[in-house]
């Protein structure tokens, strides 16, 4: 006889499909909100850009300012690590003309004599100075870069004491051929302090370059570890004296 009892209910009823209408109230309260959180980053943001932009421009163009490019824009970092260097004449005479007083020494960086020097060769010259007189030994400097005015007095001087020009181009270049109208040779005085830079100067790439002139010294790359390229004579066999 087929059962007639009634069949039981479940207890738990299905979920009921969720009304997305219901969320829509939530979402629109947020969408402001999350509005304006983006437009705050991306003010921030642009903010940035436009004050690294500012910071590099300004800075770019105080790097690029000074005497010039190439080894005159070096002369001026020279100046600027010392403070306020001296400025570089081509027609001054006398101590803005390269000029040294007595007793000068390789650190008188403030003045054009020594501020004008190729940075390279100055740091070189110094620290070469440092350790000569860790060895008892003064370095006088007596003479370093020279405008072209001061250049052609020394030329014309040189004539009238050696009775030619000739004889005077051993000792004197003209202000175009000059190793130190271009910065780019230093005198050292003292026999003393010679006599250590021909025993010790290659080792700071500073090289003798004239049998003639024992006190006169340029930077050579490379003479640390391969020494010295050799002598000339005098200027005279010098080929850039011929330039």
């Amino acid at each position: 006889m087929p059962s007639t009892a009634p069949v039981p209910l479940s207890s738990s009823r299905p979920a009921l499909p969720r009304d997305p209408s219901r969320d829509a109230p939530a979402r629109r309260r947020r969408r402001p909100r999350d509005v304006a959180l983006v437009v705050s980053a991306l003010v921030v943001l642009v903010a940035t850009l436009v004050v690294a932009a500012w910071a590099g421009l300004t800075f770019g163009g105080t790097a690029s300012t000074g005497l010039g490019t190439g080894r005159d824009a070096a002369a001026d970092t020279v100046g600027s690590a010392s403070g306020a260097g001296p400025a570089l004449d081509p027609g001054a005479t006398g101590e803005a003309g390269g000029l040294v007083p007595d007793g000068t020494t390789a650190f008188d960086v403030d003045l054009p004599a020594l501020a004008g020097l190729d940075p390279r060769l100055l740091d070189a010259l110094q620290r070469a100075a440092t350790d000569a007189s860790s060895d008892g030994v003064d370095v006088v400097v007596n003479s370093g870069w020279r405008s072209a005015a001061h250049q052609e007095q020394l030329l014309r001087d040189a004539v009238a004491q050696y009775g030619s020009a000739r004889e005077a181009a051993r000792w004197v270049a003209t202000p175009a051929t000059s190793a130190h109208v271009g910065g780019d040779a230093v005198d050292i005085g003292s026999w003393d302090a010679t006599a250590w830079f021909s025993g010790h100067g290659a080792a700071y790439d500073l090289c003798q370059i004239y049998e003639n002139e024992t006190w006169h010294y340029e930077l050579r790359d490379g003479a640390a570890r391969d020494g010295c390229p050799p002598m000339y004579r005098d200027p005279t066999e010098d080929p850039r004296m011929r330039a």
